[in-house]
């Protein structure tokens, strides 16, 4: 177990964070938005504690996309005027304050009562993606592309340890909805908006922000499977089907983003005048 906790989470991150490399910026920014964080804790959590306090962890890990929107727009709005510092004090107690208000909403068990508790949690998660689509600032920025030190890699990793072994270790103390909200911790988002506002300027961590909300979608598909199929199946099946939905939805949000992009009227100008934008 300690041996998973210090290796899971720090292998998914150093696959997605070195795709780039490897595969180039597509695959990169088409795996950044699969729950390579949140799904590894999700499955400690029910190795240590079962199914049915996975499920309800899954349940929160979905809710708590609003918790990450809302860290999001406390950085992306305080990241112009004020020093990385307080943009991430701002970020940080944006996310405190919703994440305690999901974590104090209760989870019932039964059939009916978890499908009660399903749908406002999935109503949190799309409150969270329509409030970030529509009301995060925005910028003309390209936030992709953006180099990669080793001593960035050594702290996303180090860092990823120490979620694990923080929401794990807790785990039992806290209980499942707080382990589910610790669980979706804005981890990437700490540290990409800090280096990235520290290396690029605030239009840089704008742009950076307001891309991570299209992998919402595929992070919110993972949890709602897992909050169902844990109570329903063994726990590598319902983990194979969540990862299974997630893969699939991202890849349909890509596409769609691709395709909604090229057929933009600022697109379809620039190819035919020939000129390059940030848009």
């Amino acid at each position: 177990m300690l041996a998973l906790k210090l290796t899971l989470v720090p292998s998914f991150l150093l696959i997605v964070s070195m795709s780039g490399k490897w595969w180039g910026p597509a695959v990169a920014g088409w795996l950044a938005g699969l729950p390579v964080v949140a799904g590894p804790i999700l499955y400690l959590l029910v190795l240590q504690h079962g199914s049915s306090f996975g499920a309800h962890a899954a349940t929160l890990s979905l809710a708590a996309i609003l918790a990450s929107e809302a860290f999001n727009f406390g950085y992306a709005w305080t990241c112009g005027v004020a020093h990385w510092r307080v943009a991430l004090a701002a970020g940080l107690a944006a996310w405190f304050a919703c994440a305690n208000a999901l974590a104090l909403l209760p989870i019932s068990s039964g059939a009916l009562a978890w499908s009660a508790s399903t749908a406002w949690a999935l109503g949190a998660a799309a409150l969270g993606v329509g409030f970030g689509n529509a009301f995060l600032p925005r910028s003309r920025a390209i936030a992709n592309g953006a180099p990669l030190t080793r001593i960035d890699l050594a702290g996303r990793m180090l860092a990823g340890i120490a979620l694990t072994l923080i929401v794990t270790a807790l785990s039992g103390r806290l209980g499942a909805s707080w382990s589910g909200v610790l669980a979706v911790f804005p981890l990437m988002g700490v540290v990409l908006s800090v280096s990235s506002h520290r290396a690029h300027g605030p239009a840089f961590v704008i742009a950076l922000l307001r891309g991570m909300v299209a992998g919402r979608f595929s992070f919110g598909a993972f949890c709602l499977v897992l909050s169902f199929a844990l109570t329903r199946e063994p726990a590598l099946a319902a983990f194979a089907q969540a990862a299974a939905l997630a893969i699939c939805v991202q890849a349909l949000t890509k596409r769609l983003a691709q395709s909604r992009a090229s057929a933009s009227p600022a697109s379809n100008a620039t190819r035919r005048n020939g000129i390059r934008t940030d848009s």
